[in-house]
Formats: C-alpha cells, structure tokens, sequence
C-alpha cells in the first residue's frame, strides 16, 4: 500500500472510456517531466468550448510536466448527414465556372460536380453533445486523471526508494569517514616531521613555533562541522520525503547543501582514503539529481 504522503513522479499515464451505444468515447492522459506545466489538448470540435474547463482542471490538479491530454470520438453506425445545399452559392460557382470553360473553350460537362464541392456549397449537420453525455465523458476525464494519478504516485514510490537507499550509501560512506578521520591527523603530523628533519636540522627547528604552526595547519584540516552537516543534511532529505510538502524543488535545494558538504569535505580531508570515500558519495549525489528532475 501506498503512503499517504509520499513523492510523486511527473511521468504519468492514464486511459479510460465511455461508450453510449453509438458513440465511444476515449479519454488519455499522460505527462513527461518539465519544469513547469505544458499543456497540450488533442479535442474534437464539439468539445471547444469545454476547452477552457479541461485546462482550468488540469492546472490545478496536474500542476507540473509536459502533458497530452486526448479526447477521442467513434461513431457507431451512423453516416454524416447533409443539412442542405446553399443553392444561390452553387449557382453562383456554376456560372463561373460555365464562363471561364466557355472562354477557354473547354468542355462543360462536369461542372455541377466540381461546384458541389466548393467551399460552403454544401452544409454539413454540426456534431453537438447533450449536458448528459458531457457529464459522463467529465466523468471519463477524471478517471483517466484518477488513472494518471495512481501511475504517477507508484512511479514516485520507486523513484523515493531508490533516493533514500542512494542517500544510505552516502551515509555509510561518511560513517566510514568517521573512522578514518582520527587516522589523518597523526599522519599528517609525522609527513610534516619527517619532512622538516630532512629538510633541516632538528635543532634548528623552533619547537614551540612549530607546534604553533601544526595547530593552525591541522586545525584548517578540521572536517568536524562538514560531517555534522551532511549527516543533518541526508537526514532532513529522508525527513522531508516523507512529508506532505515533499517535492521535486525542495529536494533539489536539500541536495545541493549535501553537495555542498561533500566537496567541502573532499577539499578539506587531505587524506586518500577519505577522498576514495568522496568520491563515491559524489557519485550517488549525481544519480540523485538525475531522479529529482522526474521528481513533481
């Protein structure tokens, strides 16, 4: 069962249909991400003026992606009906059409069959749809949209299983981190020993100066506040996926502070180990970003 609140996806699909007997009706919905909500309507002409209405609902109900919504019509068994012929129009074109051939010298036989099919000539019965059939295809529109709902919400179920076990590894990686930091600083120190005895006698070699000098160096090294803020970073991400306002932006804001911390921590860390560390954390943060653009 699905959360209640939860992410969800912006691809999203969803399909249904009325049938009245003669006529069926095909109502699909479906979305691509996008950072903001690009509508595109494919409707019949009897539906125009339920245009507005169709748009009006799905701004507030779909509220981001690059959507399609489509209104399909089958009729069953029935043949367009001619509602009459404009005879002053046709009679109109036959003349015209009876005096240039005359002038050009060209046979006139067919010419009642080429002005029938001008424009306007002859008037066809306007498709028209009655409250009743348009209240069960609104129906049929939100059932496609409940369809297209349900796929989104179950597409953002996979999408948010697969962040917090990414945003996992980057914490495991910075457990891992924290038993390798109390390693660094001594051997950071014995690199600077050693290297200051080969480069100079020890006993020219300040002491009280130099432990001066190892605090400040060391003390720049100093990771502590990175990793306490990107351990509270990746904890209000999973927090935060969790809540009712949990969306694709926000996330992305929460990411970019994980991001933050992690190149801090790597430029800071001096060390090979934790920078093999870095590095994977890196790589589950750009896989992370990658989701988030699918994230509504």
């Amino acid at each position: 069962m699905l959360s209640l609140h939860m992410i969800k996806s912006m691809t999203g699909y969803g399909i249904a249909n009325f049938d009245t007997g003669n006529t069926k009706y095909t109502v699909e919905v479906k979305s691509l991400n996008s950072k903001f909500l690009e509508l595109s309507l494919r409707l019949p002409k009897i539906f125009a003026e339920k245009e507005f209405q169709l748009r009006t609902d799905c701004s507030k109900l779909i509220e981001r992606g690059k959507v399609n919504l489509s209104i399909n019509v089958e009729q069953v068994g029935q043949a367009i009906k001619a509602a009459g012929i404009d005879k002053e129009l046709l009679k109109h074109y036959y003349q015209q059409l009876k005096t240039v051939s005359e002038e050009l010298g060209e046979p006139t036989g067919n010419l009642l069959q080429l002005a029938l099919g001008l424009p306007e000539v002859v008037k066809y019965e306007e498709d028209t749809i009655s409250e009743d059939e348009w209240k069960a295809v609104e129906k049929t529109f939100q059932q496609a949209l409940a369809a297209f709902q349900d796929f989104r919400a179950q597409e953002g179920n996979v999408i948010e299983q697969d962040l917090k076990q990414r945003i996992g590894t980057i914490l495991k990686n910075l457990e891992l981190v924290e038993l390798e930091d109390p390693k660094r600083i001594p051997l950071i120190r014995e690199r600077l020993d050693t290297f200051l005895a080969e480069a100079t006698s020890r006993e020219a070699i300040d002491q009280n100066r130099f432990e001066q000098e190892l605090i400040y160096y060391i003390d720049k090294l100093d990771i502590t506040e990175e990793k306490v803020r990107l351990k509270a970073h990746c904890e209000y991400f999973i927090e935060t996926l969790k809540n009712a306002d949990a969306n694709g932006k926000k996330l992305g804001f929460i990411s970019q502070e994980i991001g933050r911390e992690i190149n801090t921590l790597g430029s800071k860390a001096n060390d090979a180990n934790i920078q093999k560390l870095v590095v994977g954390m890196k790589e589950e943060l750009e896989k992370i970003k990658e989701q988030l653009l699918n994230v509504l």
